[in-house]
């Protein structure tokens, strides 16, 4: 009977086991089958555009970006996901209007807040007023008490600090500034760090903080995070760039070297990618500049636990977007704080104004990639030459000419009415002695012979380092591409009164050029370890030690070169309006850098002492490479000549 029931038992417990199997199998599977995602929103080199701006996207001209169309875009993206992230990769400011209110209010790093952003990182660019405008907008945004994006940086070298590294140490522990943080969204556990570029580094010239080595830093960070915090997914905000290399292009060869990583938000190069660049199981990802395009992406994690882009977008930030209002209404106040705090100064306001503009200039991007002569270039350098004339008067020399490197041109002019805040965008960099916004014009002396060799420079190694394209105002010259290294000028002439004029080689001529620019003229000699020699001088011809005693006085204030530009075009004659219009010169290029077809060969037959020095070492290769083929040769013979001898004795002694 026992053993009956026992029976029994077994088979009830059997069927248990079947119906549950059944019941629970499917969902066992389901669960298995469920697929992680997780969406990205991204932006990087937004550079202050918070408004409403005019640019030339994909050939088409019209009003692009603005913080409060992006906010929409936002919140249609987390009304169908929440869990949302939303990242910037750097230089969120400087770039327009409301920069000159970075230090007192720090309007773009806050409106990041106020937007939902996760997290950012520190570009070149957010140190262009130096250590005290850092310290003092970090400062103004915790002072704020509004919710702040999570700031994120792993390469700072924190070793042997001088007086101002302690001062940023100090404010970055008040901002909670972090080598990575982990945030979650859904069940999916994310990594963040961020890393400061190689090239971001000397474009920072203000900056006072050292870095370590991008890559070493970022594998110690990942192995760190890993350790601790076992991520699911784990991104990299990297402000250091891609490049059209990929051997040189900074943040593929961060993929191929920390390949922990799923994904680098690359900023600083404002790149726009149509699709990401992937190495490994490490995706790329940009969407280029000023907020004219938000990036959004879609992850699904693969079998093996790492994580594939299914779906990669640029949503145009265009102006029929819808603005939020709540975004909208705090960017009008910060525009209202730049014209009272910033442009009541100069007795100007953002919106007024300035000129009309009938004429097509060059895009920054042509200006920077396309080796000729841009009349954009040229109407910048002559407002300098007008603007500095027109101050110092009969005070000191005549200006000979003024340079303008096309590195420092943010913007171009659209056709139709130029705005004060269009012009200060085209010219915004930097910050002077006065700690007012933009850079002063300074007076500097070069010699004929190294105005010469400032645009050899231009001819010959601008291609590798498009930021060094030099425009000029008073002097032309003419060019060969296909020329030797270093002899591709043919003709060079200062111009005066319409007039081209020889330049001698001793003679001291008046260059007037913004402050950060003579600072890179500097460093030319230096950097071709005195191949190439400029050294900016004083009046008296002495060598400058201090650029900034050098700066251009408008009365007490320091001439600036984006209100030269202002100056220069209010100048030009008035239309029925009242309004001045950009003249007619402007329409076509002036001869003033001119592309030739002077030949390689015609290089060899007229060479310079730079070409000539190049043939010279040349040349010594040849010599040295045919003395070591030549004493090759002579001991291959004096070793067959020793065995042809070593045969004959023999053969003697067989004879014998």
């Amino acid at each position: 009977m026992q053993k009956k029931w026992q029976k029994l038992w077994k088979r009830v417990v059997l069927t248990v086991a079947i119906v549950a199997g059944v019941l629970v199998l499917p969902f066992a599977v389901q669960a298995k089958k469920e697929q992680q995602t997780v969406d990205v929103l991204f932006t990087h080199d937004l550079h202050s555009h918070l408004d409403l701006f005019q640019a030339e996207v994909d050939g088409k001209v019209g009003e692009y970006g603005g913080v409060a169309r992006i906010q929409t875009l936002i919140k249609e993206q987390k009304a169908k996901n929440p869990d949302t992230l939303v990242v910037d990769g750097g230089d969120f400011s400087m770039g327009t209007l409301f920069q000159t209110i970075y230090g007192q209010q720090a309007p773009e790093l806050r409106i990041l807040g106020l937007m939902g952003y996760d997290a950012t990182t520190l570009g070149n660019h957010e140190y262009d007023y130096r250590t005290d405008g850092l310290v003092q907008m970090l400062r103004s945004a915790i002072d704020s008490d509004e919710q702040l994006p999570a700031i994120v940086l792993c390469n700072v070298d924190w070793k042997n600090l001088n007086a101002k590294q302690k001062e940023l140490q100090k404010a970055f522990r008040e901002a909670n500034i972090k080598d990575y943080i982990i945030v979650k969204k859904g069940n999916v556990k994310i990594g963040i760090t961020g890393v400061f570029g190689i090239d971001a580094l000397s474009c920072a010239p203000t900056c006072d903080l050292k870095f370590k080595d991008p890559v070493k830093a970022v594998q110690k960070t990942v192995q760190q995070m890993k350790d601790k915090e076992k991520p699911d997914l784990i991104i990299c905000l990297s402000h250091s760039g891609t490049w059209a290399d990929s051997e040189k292009s900074e943040d593929e060869i961060l993929a191929k070297s920390v390949p922990e990583l799923d994904l680098i938000i690359s900023g600083h190069t404002h790149s726009r990618m149509s699709e990401p660049i992937v190495h490994g199981n490490t995706a790329i990802v940009s969407c280029g500049e000023y907020g004219e395009t938000l990036g959004s992406l879609h992850f699904e994690q693969k079998s093996n636990g790492r994580w594939k882009v299914s779906d990669f977008r640029c949503i145009p930030v265009t102006k029929s977007i819808q603005s939020d209002t709540e975004i909208e209404q705090i960017v009008s106040n910060y525009r209202q704080r730049v014209n009272l705090d910033f442009l009541s100064r100069y007795n100007y306001i953002s919106n007024q104004i300035i000129a009309k503009n009938p004429y097509h200039f060059s895009s920054v991007l042509e200006v920077n990639e396309v080796h000729k002569e841009h009349t954009l270039g040229n109407i910048i350098a002559d407002s300098y030459v007008y603007a500095a004339t027109k101050v110092l008067g009969d005070q000191g020399d005549p200006v000979d000419m003024a340079v303008v490197p096309s590195g420092t041109i943010r913007d171009t002019y659209h056709p139709g009415n130029l705005t004060v805040s269009d012009i200060f965008t085209s010219y915004s960099l930097g910050i002077g002695p006065d700690q007012v916004p933009g850079y002063p014009l300074i007076s500097v002396y070069l010699t004929g012979a190294e105005l010469r060799t400032a645009v050899e420079i231009d001819a010959s190694l601008s291609d590798m380092m498009t930021s060094a394209r030099l425009y000029w105002s008073g002097l032309n010259f003419s060019f060969g591409p296909k020329r030797i290294l270093l002899n591709k000028v043919t003709d060079v002439y200062q111009v005066k009164d319409e007039k081209q004029i020889e330049l001698k080689d001793d003679k001291l001529y008046h260059v007037v050029v913004d402050l950060y620019s003579a600072q890179m003229l500097s460093a030319v000699t230096d950097l071709s370890k005195g191949v190439l020699s400029l050294v900016p001088k004083d009046q008296n011809g002495k060598p400058i030690q201090d650029f900034e005693k050098q700066i251009i006085y408008d009365g007490d204030k320091e001439l600036k070169a984006w209100v030269s530009i202002i100056e220069y075009m209010k100048s030009f004659p008035k239309d029925e309006e009242n309004v001045s219009v950009i003249p007619q010169k402007y329409e076509h290029p002036e001869q003033r850098k001119v592309v030739s077809d002077s030949s390689f060969i015609q290089s060899l037959f007229h060479p310079n002492r730079y070409s000539g020095m190049i043939m010279g070492v040349v040349a010594g290769v040849f010599v040295l490479l045919a003395g070591i083929v030549t004493g090759i040769v002579l001991v291959i013979k004096r070793i067959r000549r020793k065995k042809r001898l070593r045969k004959e004795d023999k053969g003697e002694q067989n004879v014998m």
